[in-house]
């Protein structure tokens, strides 16, 4: 289950900006516009699940819906030819999609003795299902094609019926809060009271606009570049995400919490001047490390966050406050970037051509500005307490 869930999701998700430059000849606010879908969906999709699917639906029935009906819409995403219809059907199809993360971590939540110990061991397939999905792309050389659309599309029908066979998972007591302040995991606001983690909350959102560059537009610059099998070798940015995860509970107790986020922010900057300034000559390296950084870039700042927001919270509000994080930097934080990122990509484009240089070198900026605000104003003990709880 695990597997193919990412697998869907890593199988059109990279290469579609190459995709639609390639085939719909997109602008880049058009491609940032296609990316900001999963945002928007980020920001719905709880309310679906707290105050729908949960209360009224086995799981495991309604995640199967969802993929067949998704796994049409993949398929339909390459049956047009005009941006303002794609981008419709990205937008859809992310309302369908976004949902079954939380399904399918029920589902398996369901099935432990201990979540605890028992969930990374299951969890850590959906890394290995999104790895496969980018060593497949460049096996079968379809990444400029639409057949990674087909490729996810038949994933997710398969999917959609293997979920009804999955163990059943039945709808919550309709006891269970269901209001939308409590989906949006209103109760957390508390943790604002505590200025620490307000200055680290800002930073989460505002470091999400370095984050959709590469999410929107690391593909197509890649291509672009003349590296070969692009999408092959960016799953190396999800093995260095596998490895350093395992690094985090150590370093997360050791150095504390300051350092480690100082240490994610500290590898953006470093990532976007090694795209600024890499090519697949003499500087082929600097492509590599930039693809390689995600691991420190993405586990040091959101895997650290979340296990910085669950310290702060407590038992009582730790779901709501996983909740809000969540909405705020995957919801708030990228429907921002993946806007700003697609404006910026069209300002630095002249007769067609991309100045990546210059495009690389805004969320460089925007990185370090993030760095300076958060060495200036965050002051964590190196105990953490709980915020205003």
């Amino acid at each position: 289950m695990m597997l193919l869930e990412y697998f869907v999701w890593g199988s059109w998700y990279v290469t579609m900006g190459t995709y639609m430059s390639e085939f719909l000849k997109s602008s880049g606010v058009q491609i940032g516009a296609a990316y900001s879908a999963l945002a928007i969906a980020t920001m719905i999709s709880p309310f679906f699940i707290g105050m729908v699917a949960d209360r009224f639906f086995a799981a495991q029935r309604i995640m199967g819906i969802l993929h067949l009906l998704g796994g049409v819409l993949l398929y339909a995403a390459t049956q047009v030819s005009d941006n303002a219809t794609f981008y419709w059907i990205i937008v859809f199809y992310s309302l369908l999609y976004m949902p079954t993360i939380a399904l399918s971590n029920s589902i398996a939540f369901q099935q432990m003795t201990d979540p605890g110990k028992q969930f990374p061991w299951i969890r850590v397939f959906g890394t290995v299902g999104w790895i496969a999905a980018g060593l497949m792309i460049a096996a079968l050389s379809i990444e400029k094609t639409q057949f990674t659309f087909h490729m996810a599309a038949i994933a997710s029908t398969a999917l959609g019926l293997i979920s009804f066979v999955l163990p059943h998972t039945p709808p919550k007591a309709k006891s269970a809060s269901s209001s939308a302040s409590a989906v949006l995991g209103a109760e957390a606001f508390v943790l604002f009271k505590d200025r620490p983690y307000l200055i680290f909350f800002i930073a989460a959102i505002l470091v999400c606009i370095p984050l959709s560059f590469y999410y929107g537009f690391a593909n197509l610059f890649l291509n672009e570049a003349g590296m070969e099998n692009a999408a092959g070798k960016m799953v190396l940015g999800q093995v260095s995400e596998a490895v350093f995860i395992l690094a985090i509970p150590f370093l997360f107790n050791s150095i504390g919490v300051k350092k480690m986020l100082l240490l994610g922010m500290a590898a953006w900057i470093l990532r976007y001047v090694c795209f600024a300034f890499g090519n697949v000559e003499a500087n082929l390296w600097m492509l590599y490390a930039g693809i390689i950084l995600h691991g420190i870039c993405y586990d040091f700042f959101f895997v650290t966050g979340y296990m910085y927001t669950e310290k702060k919270a407590g038992e009582k509000i730790k779901s709501a406050a996983q909740g809000l994080f969540t909405f705020a930097t995957y919801g708030v934080g990228m429907f921002i970037g993946t806007w700003f990122s697609g404006y910026t990509t069209d300002h630095y484009t002249v007769n067609g051509v991309h100045q990546w240089t210059e495009i690389w070198l805004v969320p460089t900026y925007i990185a370090l500005a993030v760095l300076l605000y958060f060495i200036f104003f965050f002051n964590e003990k190196r105990e953490i307490k709980k915020a205003g709880v």
